[in-house]
């Protein structure tokens, strides 16, 4: 199995056993490229546990590289009962070690950087990105250290990084000007870049895409959502592994969806422009894509128009309507983010884009408790009783549901 490092501006070919993270011509991200995709079946997967590297034949990591794993991958397929149409199955992400997506490209990321020797690693984040990479860095004996834009994380994420040892540096402004801040330090040596820009995250990441087809062996529709574009642009890599692989015939459409107040990909795909919108000021309740500069907004483009999909945005009411449902209608907890994918399917099938009867998966992206203020936050009937009278109440509770709304 050989593979390289690509940079795609520029074409410099570097080894996998190469600190690449940026091509040093700073202008093009790296990406880890097989010199020939090989022939598999999905029996050659079969009878290893599910996860991240149930699937190694696909994931080229540097020959006598220790595998630094938590059990992330392997996450529930859920059938919506009363989904948007008659297929739809949602992948709960939220399932994972650090209750989210990001562990599978971190598993793979943190083996590399513990391969090549670094003392250190960095990155920034809106939050489930440092409580992924404080988890693996504590795991594999590497120094955590995170930059954060001040006041903008949810509670849950920050308090997962301070478990896990990391050092917190907060800075004035928002996740784009964290995200320049990590990659000097990356440039000057310092510590090893873990955002998504980093290749080996994105060889992790693709894993997803990997389960739900062999889970479900054909699909009309991926629906996820997207903040700074690494996701989508690695479940495209994914897919199109697969099928070079000879795993899958026919490739699933892409539909990317972001916030209203943080859709800059969105909003230019709908205008047909070639280049996002950037918003220097994103905002959302969906704090995990609230992020106006995706880094890998070009992947994300090619991956969309190359599946034949769209970029929808959501706005925060509907994000939170999206929570409430699947909360209260399946039964399945997510943060805003995770909500935003599946308000974007509901969107889709009212617009006529998704068909009721086409089989759609849905990455839900985190894990509910995560972000427990907007949790918390819902309105739920609540009263106050003496507790001598709360076999009386009850009993007229669930007797009489009229009366519960006219004491709520």
């Amino acid at each position: 199995m050989r593979a390289n490092i690509h940079c795609e501006e520029c074409g410099t070919v570097h080894g996998v056993d190469e600190k690449v993270v940026i091509c040093p011509c700073g202008k093009g991200l790296a990406e880890v490229r097989f010199e020939e995709i090989p022939r598999l079946t999905w029996d050659t997967f079969s009878g290893r546990s599910w996860g991240v590297w149930r699937y190694k034949e696909l994931i080229p990591v540097p020959d006598g590289a220790e595998i630094v794993s938590l059990g992330e991958g392997g996450t529930p397929l859920v059938k919506l009962v009363r989904g948007p149409t008659r297929y739809a199955y949602l992948k709960f992400e939220g399932a994972n070690p650090t209750g989210s997506f990001k562990d599978r490209g971190m598993t793979v990321a943190t083996t590399v950087a513990k391969y090549l020797g670094v003392r250190a690693v960095v990155c920034a984040s809106t939050g489930n990105t440092s409580s992924s990479m404080s988890a693996y860095a504590a795991r594999a004996g590497l120094r955590p250290i995170i930059i954060l834009p001040e006041g903008k994380v949810a509670r849950g994420k920050l308090s997962q990084a301070i478990l896990h040892g990391a050092t917190i540096v907060h800075v004035k402004g928002n996740f784009d000007d964290a995200l320049k801040a990590a990659v000097e330090v990356s440039r000057e040596g310092l510590a090893y870049l873990m955002n998504s820009i980093n290749p080996w995250r994105i060889e992790g990441q693709k894993t997803v895409a990997f389960e739900i087809l062999e889970e479900m062996r054909s699909v009309d529709w991926i629906v996820l959502p997207v903040g700074n574009a690494g996701n989508i642009s690695a479940l495209w890599k994914g897919l199109k592994e697969l099928h070079a692989a000879g795993l899958i015939d026919q490739l699933p459409r892409l539909a990317g969806i972001q916030a209203s107040g943080a859709a800059p990909l969105a909003k230019a795909f709908k205008r047909g422009a070639e280049e996002p919108d950037f918003v220097d000021k994103p905002e959302t309740v969906a704090t995990a894509i609230r992020i106006g500069r995706p880094v890998s907004w070009k992947r994300a483009m090619r991956a969309v128009r190359e599946s034949g999909g769209v970029f929808e945005e959501v706005s925060d009411e509907e994000i939170l309507e999206g929570q409430r449902e699947l909360a209260r209608v399946e039964g399945i907890g997510v943060e805003p983010a995770s909500a935003a994918a599946y308000a974007g399917l509901k969107k889709l099938v009212d617009m006529g884009i998704i068909g009721k009867d086409e089989r759609v998966a849905v990455i839900a992206t985190g894990h509910a408790l995560k972000d427990p203020e907007v949790a918390s936050s819902h309105p739920t009937p609540s009263l106050t009783v003496d507790v001598a009278d709360v076999v009386a109440v009850v009993r007229e509770l669930v007797s009489d549901q009229a009366s519960l709304q006219q004491k709520l």
